[in-house]
């Protein structure tokens, strides 16, 4: 039986009660599907900084590197000065395990939960990858005169040419099996940020080496149009790291919001990691009311990248019928217990044993 070693990170906020119910889900699903999963918890996040003064220690990390996978739960406490924590742990992990792929599937599991008239889930169904590791995230920034009339803010957009054909050969392969629709899309600024006309060539010089991948180009502001006017245009998008940052907050909209959202922080074939998009939602913290849907997700890719595919199909088989079945009434935190959705989760993998 396959075993596989789980480093946890609860985090902050809500990030331990989405966890918990997404651990509960693991373990299902490695009761149906033959599996074992051994889970390491580490204390990381806003109360360990307090108590200790430590955002990532070189120790631990070092540790979670051995495992097969990371579940990340929330980071972000208002004690804590903004970003600091994030930057230190979030951003520490993609750096530290160069997890240059940012892997955000936009899903619509029923017409319900999505704001635009008449969409349903045939129109709301593609990938988004997002580079990881370079960008205005990682490049150099400061401030001069600070506090003064005159200051001064700078931060710089970095890009490699190594980091951008890496994420672009990515999404091509990806798109290659995607499906039958076989087009990947292109986002960028760079008839404004001229710096991105690497990436217009880099896809371009790539992609001969897919003739049978249709290449599509959109820039960020008309693909924010198009998302909106025409989302089952688009089937595997390529962007940069902080246009996938905006572009993906939209389409977790689109398919119901922050709360359904999960992504993957990916090195293929090396230790990754996975997580909600949203935040750590302070306000509902301890009160067992926060929506576990998006870790419950993020599982489902965990599996599927540590080669459990027809479990993480399962549980995101599991999600489907939940959420078409009218036993949720909204995705929003407090209209259902946290620990009620993932028990109701529990039940429809259990069933698929049948």
């Amino acid at each position: 039986m396959a075993e596989y070693a789980i480093a946890s990170v609860p985090g902050d906020g809500i990030g331990p009660e989405v966890v918990r119910e997404g651990l509960k889900v693991l373990s299902a699903a490695g009761e149906v599907f033959g599996f074992r999963s051994r889970v390491t918890h580490y204390p990381y996040g806003a109360e360990h900084y307090l108590k200790t003064g430590e955002e990532l220690p070189s120790k631990g990390f070092d540790e979670m590197k051995q495992h097969s996978a990371i579940l990340l739960g929330a980071i972000g406490d208002p004690r804590i000065e903004v970003g600091k924590l994030e930057r230190a742990i979030i951003a520490g992990m993609r750096w530290g395990l160069d997890l240059y792929v940012n892997l955000r599937p936009v899903k619509l599991y029923d017409a319900r939960f999505c704001p635009l008239k008449d969409k349903t889930p045939d129109d709301i169904d593609f990938v988004v990858v997002r580079e990881n590791t370079e960008d205005a995230y990682a490049g150099p920034f400061g401030f001069m005169k600070k506090g003064t009339q005159d200051e001064i803010a700078i931060q710089e957009m970095v890009y490699t040419r190594k980091g951008v054909e890496r994420v672009i050969r990515f999404a091509y392969d990806l798109c290659r099996k995607r499906n039958d629709q076989r087009r990947l899309t292109l986002v960028d600024k760079a008839n404004a940020c001229r710096a991105q006309d690497l990436w217009t060539r880099a896809f371009a010089e790539v992609g001969r080496e897919y003739p049978e991948i249709q290449q599509d180009h959109g820039y960020v502001d008309a693909t924010c149009m198009w998302f909106l006017n025409k989302p089952e245009y688009y089937d595997t998008i390529v962007t940069t790291n902080l246009f996938g940052d905006i572009i993906t907050d939209l389409g977790a909209a689109l398919q119901g919001g922050m709360g359904i959202a999960a992504s993957g922080n990916i090195h293929p074939g090396k230790v990754s990691m996975f997580e909600p998009i949203h935040g750590s939602a302070p306000k509902y913290a301890g009160k067992n009311a926060a929506n576990p849907i998006a870790t419950v997700a993020a599982i489902a890719m965990m599996l599927d990248y540590l080669g459990e595919a027809k479990a993480g199909a399962a549980i995101d088989a599991a999600i489907r019928t939940l959420l078409t079945s009218g036993k949720v009434k909204s995705l929003s935190a407090g209209v259902h217990r946290t620990d009620e959705i993932g028990d109701w989760v529990v039940e429809e993998i259990r069933r698929s044993r049948g």
